[in-house]
């Protein structure tokens, strides 16, 4: 991935690599500003503003990312900080990331608590949620741009997206399955080989 940062990217090219503070003061910024989800301003900090990595290279970083266990945005802070800078890299864009919201969270907890009753805070909460998932549709397709191409890549998103939304598997064994799927896909045909 480190030959791929130098050479600049197709329509914006990439900044030099961040120094761990760079990696806290953006990824703090990122988990104060995501409530309801932090994926969609994740992909616009990391490729679009900062351009730390390129379309691709989000791409390519959510999708292990969303395959290790546990929560993505951490494992996405986390490996960027790790690829940039090791492990303190990982530390600092981690502590970033939750050091704000969890002081945050305590706080609307506290809140919650003594109004949760209230009818007008549940519709704020109920539009929160909404807000969030357009977002989370908008970063989707962000996401397949790069992809747009790659006739095996989009036939394993299709594959998710019936397994899991419309069959309604389970997200564990459809990754099982998926995700060696991908890999063999992705080595038989790579990136170009098929066009529409």
């Amino acid at each position: 991935m480190e030959a791929a940062r130098e050479a600049p990217g197709p329509d914006l090219g990439t900044a030099p690599p961040p120094d761990c503070l760079q990696l806290f003061l953006g990824f703090l910024g990122l988990g104060l500003i995501g409530f309801g989800g932090v994926l969609p301003m994740a992909r616009s900090m990391l490729v679009e503003r900062r351009r730390w990595l390129t379309a691709e290279q989000f791409t390519e970083m959510l999708g292990l990312c969303q395959f290790l266990p546990g929560g993505n945005i951490i494992n996405l802070s986390v490996a960027v900080g790790l690829d940039f800078r090791g492990i303190p890299g990982a530390a600092a864009a981690l502590f970033g990331l939750v050091a704000g919201p969890t002081a945050v969270v305590i706080g609307l907890g506290v809140v919650y608590d003594r109004y949760s009753d209230d009818p007008m805070l549940q519709h704020l909460f109920a539009g929160l949620a909404a807000a969030a998932a357009g977002l989370l549709v908008a970063t989707a397709v962000k996401m397949l741009v790069p992809l747009r191409r790659n006739l095996p890549a989009l036939l394993v998103v299709a594959l998710s997206i019936i397994a899991i939304a419309w069959l309604r598997l389970p997200l564990l064994p459809s990754m099982m399955l998926l995700a060696p799927l991908s890999i063999f896909l992705s080595w038989r045909f790579p990136a170009g080989a098929l066009r529409r």
